[in-house]
């Protein structure tokens, strides 16, 4: 079973035994040449100390773009853009070639992201002009990604809601569609000025929600997918790729948090 996370997607079989992982790109290095495989069997700390790491990179380049819109806030906000672009593009580059599991791919993306995020953050909160609840708007939405991070991990280690393939199925179909009403909307904004499902509106607050839910859910199959990598015996770099993948949630996550968060201080 693959999660529908787009970087979780290696497919892991361990028939439910310690047989080994099968990795088909191991044993090959550049042009095809063999390799010997010499790296160990990924742990949960390999897990939890690249991913760590992984938001510790992203924190800090999203506090750099938080840095230059003190002195130059056209500079800033080119940062966002960029940054969201390439960020998008390293994904890419993860899931459709052989990156996963990258420490390069996967430190360079939550570079990107944080550029793209502490733009984010900034106009979404209302720090960009001065609202003087902005810090408070965007300290909330860090202890809501938090929170919710920390009840889904819960959620799946007492089993109360189980990764079934019905389950995935549900979730990818509902990602799909909320993808869709959104580059809808997208273009809805750019070539008729309306925003139905980000202008702030009742809409607004219910797509928010519905991203925010199914945001959280993902994270059932993120964390599925990593604990059958490691019973697996998967190659601890591929903690990199479990990393990416996991930061990539937790980022949608946050945003839509915010958004939400930023609604209600509208009004």
């Amino acid at each position: 079973m693959n999660s529908n996370n787009p970087v979780l997607t290696r497919i892991v079989d361990d028939g439910h035994s310690r047989q080994g992982y099968q990795d088909p790109y191991a044993g090959y290095g550049r042009g095809g040449a063999p390799t010997q495989t010499t790296d160990r069997p990924m742990t949960v700390d390999d897990v939890v100390t690249k991913t760590g790491i992984t938001l510790g990179v992203l924190v800090a380049f999203a506090l750099v773009t938080f840095g230059v819109s003190t002195v130059n806030m056209g500079l800033a906000m080119l940062l966002t853009i960029g940054g969201g672009i390439a960020a998008f593009i390293t994904v890419l580059v993860s899931v459709f070639t052989r990156k996963y599991g990258s420490r390069t791919v996967t430190l360079l993306y939550a570079a990107l992201q944080g550029l793209f995020l502490g733009g984010f953050s900034l106009l979404v909160s209302g720090w960009a002009v001065g609202d003087a609840d902005a810090g408070a708007l965007i300290g909330q939405a860090i202890l809501g990604t938090v929170g919710v991070f920390v009840g889904m991990l819960v959620v799946y280690k007492t089993g109360a809601i189980r990764v079934t393939p019905k389950f995935t199925r549900f979730i990818t179909a509902a990602i799909i569609g909320v993808a869709v009403l959104a580059l809808g909307n997208l273009l809805l904004a750019i070539f008729t000025d309306a925003n139905p499902l980000r202008g702030g509106g009742t809409l607004a607050i219910i797509f928010s929600l519905v991203c925010i839910v199914l945001a959280a859910l993902s994270f059932l199959q993120d964390f599925d997918e990593a604990d059958k990598m490691i019973r697996a015996g998967a190659p601890s770099t591929m903690a990199w790729g479990i990393a990416l993948g996991l930061t990539v949630t937790l980022v949608w996550l946050y945003t839509e948090i915010l958004r939400l968060l930023s609604y209600f201080q509208r009004d």
